[in-house]
């Protein structure tokens, strides 16, 4: 099978042949029909000190099942989290980090779809917005981001602002619901707001604590690093939140599950839709990768093996 691969920190990504692995225990064997791209996959492959397994979102189906593996067989349609080697034609996933994939629904939908709408309904659980209120969500147009600003709307909030890196990407925000879209470095931010979510960091941080109203709260669940201090938490009574997905699936998988099929309900009634930035076929990752550096994507970001 083809496998993608890079030798050195920043190095140039290339394919290699490579044995189909076995499932180990626990795990599925997953023909890969689509990869997602990520944010933190691509600082990785720049900033690691040591070369890492390029992992991440992939979907497919199952082709073979590790001992202990009860919810699922081969032949299933899923979608999940790989920690090995994603950008490949097969690929393990743990069937704690794997979803149903349902029958109307794509392999590209289900990798644009679930794990990037899974973060953005944990970060909005985590910012425990009321109906009514106003929530910001950074990087509005990236493959969480724009599914954020949507589900905020379905949940109800009242006004929902996207912030972006370029204003050639307002217009798309604004087609996913949002009311306001504001441009990183931007003076003003408009009226302070109830919650922020938060898929960049560094630099960042500081103006999104800052755009929060008293008693708000920020949910961080970037890559991206940043400093607060706490004296900008101390004025107005804000906090910050920290989240990860991976801690939600292996340590609550009901709530993981529940949210799951909040998704594919949303999805099905036409209420929450991915949005596709470009596919990219495996030999051609660099591409896919370039296209995430350059911020210039407007949704999700797919490998096709």
């Amino acid at each position: 099978m083809r496998r993608v691969r890079y030798r050195s920190t920043g190095g140039p990504l290339f394919v290699e042949e490579t044995p189909v692995p076995e499932p180990g225990p626990g795990e599925l064997l997953v023909r890969c029909a689509a990869v997602g791209v990520t944010l933190p996959v691509v600082r990785k492959v720049t900033e690691a000190a040591e070369p890492i397994p390029l992992g991440g979102e992939v979907a497919g189906e199952v082709t073979a099942v590790g001992a202990d593996v009860t919810r699922f067989r081969p032949g299933d349609r899923v979608t999940g989290l790989c920690f090995g080697h994603g950008y490949a034609d097969f690929a393990p996933l743990h069937e704690a980090m794997a979803s149903p994939v349902p029958a109307g629904a794509s392999f590209v939908e289900a990798v644009a779809l679930v794990r990037s709408g899974l973060v953005a309904l944990g970060a909005l659980a985590a910012a425990r917005p009321e109906r009514g209120d106003s929530v910001l969500v950074t990087a509005a147009a990236g493959g969480v981001g724009h599914l954020a600003v949507q589900l905020a709307r379905v949940r109800g909030a009242a006004r929902v602002v996207g912030a972006v890196s370029d204003p050639a990407k307002a217009d798309f925000v604004r087609s996913l619901g949002a009311d306001e879209v504001i441009v990183y470095g931007d003076d003003d931010w408009g009226d302070p707001v109830d919650c922020v979510l938060d898929a960049v960091g560094g630099d960042l941080l500081a103006p999104a604590v800052a755009a929060l109203a008293p008693g708000g709260r920020l949910v961080a669940y970037s890559s991206g690093g940043g400093t607060i201090r706490a004296y900008d938490l101390l004025v107005g009574a804000r906090s910050v939140i920290g989240f990860q997905m991976a801690r939600i699936a292996r340590e609550m998988p009901e709530r993981y599950e529940r949210w799951r099929q909040e998704l594919w309900r949303l999805f099905e009634q036409g209420l929450v839709r991915p949005a596709v930035h470009a596919e990219f076929a495996l030999e051609d990752a660099a591409k896919a990768h370039e296209a995430i550096e350059s911020h210039g994507n407007l949704g999700k970001v797919v490998l096709r093996p």
